[in-house]
């Protein structure tokens, strides 16, 4: 696989979650050595990035980014659930087993 930079940072991992994907960058020569990115999966347009000198803090940014899209994710997908569930006539939504 061929070497990914963007801004002088090369990528070292990756997660993606549905159309968004959060990368790490590194590099020795940069003031942080560290940062975090979302790009929109297929694309090299990085935005919102989050600078650290410490890889773990680096790390733990990157998982935190992408639990916070899988639980917007989550609760996108309740909303639309919830407007395909009408509530019946005495008042009271149709209950469904939890999983």
């Amino acid at each position: 696989m061929e070497k990914e930079i963007n801004a002088g940072y090369t990528i070292t991992d990756r997660l993606t979650v549905a159309n968004a994907e959060f990368v790490i960058g590194q590099s020795d020569s940069a003031p942080a050595k560290f940062v975090t990115w979302k790009v929109k999966k297929g694309e090299r347009d990085y935005y919102w990035g989050h600078y650290s000198n410490d890889r773990l803090t680096a790390l733990e940014d990157l998982c935190n980014r992408a639990l916070d899209e899988v639980h917007h994710l989550k609760s996108l997908r309740q909303e639309q659930n919830a407007g395909e569930n009408p509530v019946r006539q005495n008042g009271k939504k149709k209950s469904v087993p939890e999983r």
